[in-house]
């Protein structure tokens, strides 16, 4: 037992430091993930929306830290019982997602590694396994330091970590592991290689044969049958490739505008998914917090879309918002620039701040920087 023991001790804890880490990476990423759970189709939790992103901190960082508590043996009882409580949460929130096909990826870690419903919910329940060891075989957890040792690790780990939290929020992640990170090409990452596997679907198609409803499976020949055709039904055995980036454009009035602009020598995206969520405002914003925030930034936006300009750039803004909303701001602040519709979750995905700016060439991202570090983009 003490050796099992100390084999879950160390896969329990290195794997909750791992996925915290790559979560406290990325604390508005995982937030996204949980509005997504809290929403009516979900779980059905709205009211816990506007706290997305405190609930994102906070389970991310207790996560990292219970690992770091279990590795050096500091507070068993209380460690164990705790990874046992959040590990039988994640595992019944998997399995639901998995089972109702609610939640395509559960954001364990991040976009590192994308896992499918039924694939995390396997995942936890093998760290359930190994957590279920630790809490009958406890009494083995043996620390590894004096307590005035493991207690000043406790604190600098939850000091460290709230910084690098505060610091990815003002900035923006500190390693992008997203298909939209500096360097990649947008064009590129929507393209589907010759050679990709496609997707297999199953028909079965219903006839009436001699006065009985009878089923024929077939992989999309139409079936020789002598009797009356009734219905098919298609069913997808098999997805195909998808490409990293999908789902983009740039439209306006209907029409999108992607092919062409992606071909600019010099383009800057000012990315504003949400023109009422400026600076972080949460859904319970007020009027005056909205204009507020707005009064911060976007000087800061014409100013920095100027120069851009003054350089040779051509200048556009993405936003999800409305076209009247956008215009408003636009004849507010005097933005020299046209807002472009774009969905709201393939901006979130591009960059975790709103607003924030890119710099492309031809489609190749060559910066990208939060609102709080417009002064960094060099044009």
């Amino acid at each position: 037992m003490k050796y099992l023991v100390w084999i879950s001790r160390i896969i329990v804890g290195v794997l909750f430091i791992i996925s915290g880490l790559i979560k406290l990476n990325d604390p508005m990423g995982f937030s996204f993930k949980l509005e997504e759970y809290f929403s009516p189709g979900v779980l059905d939790i709205p009211f816990l929306t506007p706290l997305a992103l405190a609930i994102s901190i906070f389970v991310v960082i207790v996560e990292v830290i219970l690992g770091i508590l279990l590795l050096i043996g500091f507070k068993p009882k209380f460690t164990v019982w705790s990874l046992l409580l959040m590990i039988v949460f994640f595992t019944f929130l998997t399995f639901y997602s998995a089972y109702f096909n609610k939640v395509t990826d559960c954001g364990c870690f991040g976009d590192a590694v994308k896992l499918t419903p039924w694939e995390s919910f396997t995942k936890d329940v093998i760290l359930l396994v190994f957590i279920l060891i630790l809490f009958f075989g406890r009494k083995y957890i043996i620390p590894l330091f004096s307590s005035k040792v493991n207690w000043i690790v406790g604190v600098v780990s939850l000091l460290a970590c709230a910084l690098f939290a505060n610091h990815v929020l003002a900035h923006l992640p500190s390693v992008d592991f997203r298909p939209y990170k500096i360097g990649a090409n947008i064009q590129e990452g929507m393209s589907v290689p010759e050679n990709a596997p496609k997707p297999i679907y199953e028909y079965a198609w219903r006839f009436k044969v001699n006065g009985e409803e009878q089923i024929y499976v077939t992989e999309g020949d139409y079936p020789t049958v002598d009797g009356e055709f009734i219905d098919v039904e298609t069913t997808q055995i098999q997805a195909g490739y998808e490409p990293p980036i999908h789902d983009f454009t740039i439209e306006q009035e209907g029409q999108d505008y992607a092919p062409e602009l992606l071909e600019e020598d010099k383009l800057v995206m000012v990315i504003a998914y949400d023109l009422n969520k400026t600076a972080g405002l949460t859904k319970g914003a007020t009027v005056d917090d909205i204009k507020e925030a707005q009064k911060e930034v976007y000087p800061e936006v014409k100013k920095t879309t100027d120069k851009a300009i003054e350089n040779g750039y051509k200048v556009i803004g993405m936003s999800a918002s409305s076209s009247d909303m956008a215009n408003q701001l636009i004849d507010t602040y005097g933005l020299d620039f046209e807002f472009y519709f774009t969905d709201e979750t393939t901006l979130k995905t591009i960059v975790r701040s709103n607003p924030a700016i890119l710099v492309l060439s031809k489609g190749t991202i060559q910066q990208k920087v939060h609102y709080n570090d417009f002064e960094e983009l060099e044009f």
